[in-house]
């Protein structure tokens, strides 16, 4: 017999493309699960959207929240209500295909994997393929072996996606609570990294779901790299992420490992370090190579340069502009 799993749907103003999410999780081929529904205050149709549905099938249980909590808060409401020993996160403008739950279920068996997680197509509004592989235009392909074999590639980059995750309960006590005051801490981000320190992660290869790209959900079409001319608002955006990623880590230190507490406030030292000298710096090194050791060599050598040595990056990066301009790729 299958074993119940609870999927996790938050919704906000979803009155768009509610319906055509929820009916996808109804028609999954892996038929015991409970889906539980928590709107933060929508101000359009959700909640009568949810209420019909909550009259067609059993399975749906909906909370309505009285003051609104945020998509993290509302997500980690929805955690602390699972009762069954796996669960999932979901949007509420997606398409799951069919076999997502039960292919997500079987790796995680196979594996005895704690958190299973995979790729997704892109699609636009009417669910045209934008892009067949998320991971791939994010350039993470190449990050995700490494991923789920060491924790430090999740601890540098958010490899994780939400929506395509499949959780062991039993991490809901380390998940919980979720950091809510940085935005570049996301709550897969944390839930990723959380059980990648001391669990076990697999990858499900084959996109089950259509990430759906619309008004008020966007990805960017173009590389960071592409939208700057200056070498400095790259880097300088890059470290104002890294500050804002490790200083939520240090906020919440006492939840990582003895060895990670002791890098994350060395991070956050090189970090705030790099924003103060703007050409030339070879100090703390070895923490740079700490982090970026598990990286290709043309990758870590890269990120050597724009962070530590941006004088010389700057002429190549003017040389990589104007051959991207004479292609016509810019």
């Amino acid at each position: 017999m299958e074993e119940t799993i609870d999927v996790l749907l938050a919704t906000y103003n979803g009155e768009k493309y509610l319906a055509e999410q929820i009916e996808s999780i109804l028609n999954q081929t892996y038929k015991n699960i409970r889906i539980l529904i928590s709107d933060d205050c929508s101000k359009d149709n959700t909640r009568e959207i949810i209420k019909e549905y909550q009259k067609k099938d059993s399975r749906i249980h909906a909370y309505f929240q009285e003051n609104n909590l945020g998509y993290i808060k509302n997500f980690e409401f929805l955690i602390k209500q699972v009762e069954s020993n796996m669960f999932m996160l979901s949007d509420q403008d997606d398409v799951w295909l069919p076999e997502k739950i039960e292919k997500s279920a079987e790796l995680m068996k196979r594996e005895n994997a704690d958190l299973v997680f995979g790729d997704l197509e892109i699609v636009d509004q009417n669910l045209k393929t934008i892009n067949p592989s998320f991971n791939e235009y994010m350039l993470l392909k190449r990050k995700i072996n490494k991923c789920i074999k060491n924790y430090k590639v999740n601890y540098l980059y958010n490899c994780v996606t939400g929506c395509t995750t499949l959780i062991k309960s039993k991490w809901i006590e380390k998940i919980l609570p979720i950091p809510s005051n940085s935005k570049y801490v996301p709550h897969d981000y944390w839930i990723g990294i959380m059980i990648a320190l001391e669990g076990k992660l697999a990858y499900v290869e084959k996109p089950y779901i259509k990430y759906r790209q619309h008004g008020n959900n966007q990805i960017g079409t173009d590389k960071i790299s592409h939208k700057f001319t200056k070498l400095e608002d790259v880097r300088n955006l890059f470290i104002n992420v890294k500050l804002g990623v490790f200083g939520t880590f240090v906020e919440n230190n006492s939840r990582f490992l003895g060895p990670v507490q002791d890098l994350n406030l060395k991070a956050l030292r090189y970090y705030k370090m790099l924003q103060k000298k703007k050409n030339f710096n070879f100090k703390d090194w070895k923490i740079f190579h700490q982090l970026y050791k598990t990286e290709t060599f043309r990758y870590y050598i890269e990120n050597f340069i724009i962070l530590n040595l941006p004088f010389i990056g700057k002429i190549l990066f003017k040389i990589r502009h104007c051959i991207l301009k004479i292609l016509g790729k810019r």
